[in-house]
C-alpha cells in the first residue's frame, strides 16, 4: 500500500479541473445547468492572488534603484530591472511595430495583459493544490487552464479592439468590413464579422489548450504511479515513480517555458489585432508611409 502522501483522488485530473468554494442558487439558463452560480472557486482565488501580486509586489520592486544620485537614481536594480527589460521589449518589439502612433495610448493595456497572464500561468505551476487539502481547501491550479477564464480575457480584448476601432477609425473601421465591391458586401460583411469573433475564439482556445495540456500530462503520469502502486504494491509504485518523476521534472521545465511563451503569444496577438483595427488611416495626422516606418 502506498504511503499517505502519494494518495490522490480517483480522478488524476482532480488537480486540473476547477473546484467551487462558494456557490449560490441561480437560474441563468444554459449558463447555470446545475442551477447554481459560483461566486468563488480555486481559479477565481488564483486570479485574485495574481491581481494582488501585481498591485502590491510590482510597485515595490520598481522603487529599488541604484544609489549615488543623479542619473543612477533612474536605474532600476534587481527584479525591477527585469520588469523594465520586459516592458521595454514589449514596447519596442511588439507595440510600436503594430500600434504605431497609438503605442502610448495602449501600451499600459499591453503590459497589463502580459503580466497578468504570466502571473496566473506561473502561479499554476506552484504545488499549492497538493497541500491545500490539508487545510480543507481546493486552492491552487492554473486559472488560464479554464476556458471560461481565457474566454473572458479574449472578450475583454475583443471589446478593446472593436470599441477603439470605432472610436479611432470611425467610418473607415466600418468600411473595412466590406473591402471589395459593394455588390459583394452581403457576402464579405458576414465573413469579416465572423473573422472578428474568430480572433477572440483563437485567443481563448490557444491559451486554454496550451496551459491545460501540460497539467493534464503531469496529472496522468502521477495517476500512473498510483495505479501501479495500488495494483502491484508500494515497491512497484516506487520503481515506476523514478522514471516518471524524472520525466515530470523535464515536463515542468517545459511548462515554465510555456507559461512565458503563451503569455507573450496572447499579448502579441492581442496587439496585432488591435493594431489592425486602429491603424486604418496611413495618412492621418501627417503620418504617411515615412511616419509609419519611423515608428518601427
Amino acid at each position: 500500500m502506498l504511503p499517505a502522501f502519494l494518495v490522490a483522488a480517483e480522478n488524476p485530473l482532480e488537480r486540473v479541473v476547477r473546484h467551487p468554494m462558494i456557490q449560490r442558487p441561480a437560474g441563468l439558463g444554459w449558463l447555470t445547468p446545475d442551477h447554481k452560480i459560483t461566486l468563488l472557486d480555486n481559479h477565481i482565488a488564483m486570479m485574485l492572488l495574481a491581481g494582488l501580486i501585481l498591485v502590491l509586489v510590482f510597485p515595490l520592486a520598481i522603487r529599488k534603484r541604484k544609489s549615488g544620485g543623479g542619473v543612477n537614481e533612474l536605474v532600476l536594480t534587481g527584479f525591477g530591472n527585469f520588469i523594465e527589460t520586459i516592458c521595454e521589449y514589449l514596447r519596442k518589439e511588439v507595440a510600436e511595430p503594430n500600434l504605431g502612433v497609438h503605442t502610448d495610448r495602449f501600451i499600459k493595456y499591453v503590459w497589463s495583459t502580459f503580466f497578468f497572464v504570466l502571473t496566473v500561468n506561473l502561479l499554476g505551476l506552484l504545488p499549492i493544490g497538493a497541500v491545500a487539502p490539508l487545510f480543507g481547501s481546493h486552492l491552487g491550479g492554473t486559472a488560464t487552464g479554464n476556458v471560461w477564464v481565457t474566454g473572458t480575457l479574449a472578450v475583454i480584448s475583443l471589446l478593446v479592439i472593436v470599441i477603439n476601432g470605432l472610436r479611432l477609425g470611425g467610418k473607415a473601421y466600418i468600411a473595412h468590413f466590406s473591402p471589395g465591391p459593394l455588390w459583394l458586401a452581403p457576402l464579405l460583411v458576414p465573413i469579416e464579422i465572423l473573422g472578428v469573433f474568430a480572433k477572440a475564439f483563437a485567443l481563448a482556445i490557444r491559451l486554454f489548450a496550451n496551459m491545460v495540456a501540460g497539467h493534464v500530462l503531469l496529472a496522468v503520469l502521477l495517476g500512473f504511479i498510483l495505479s501501479v502502486g495500488s495494483a502491484f504494491g508500494a515497491a512497484a509504485g516506487y520503481g515506476v515513480a523514478v522514471p516518471v518523476v524524472l520525466g515530470s521534472v523535464a515536463i515542468m521545465m517545459l511548462e515554465l517555458f510555456v507559461a512565458f511563451l503563451q503569455a507573450f503569444i496572447f499579448t502579441f496577438l492581442t496587439t496585432v489585432f488591435l493594431g489592425s483595427s486602429v491603424n486604418l488611416h496611413p495618412h492621418d495626422d501627417g503620418h504617411g508611409e515615412h511616419g509609419h516606418a519611423a515608428a518601427h
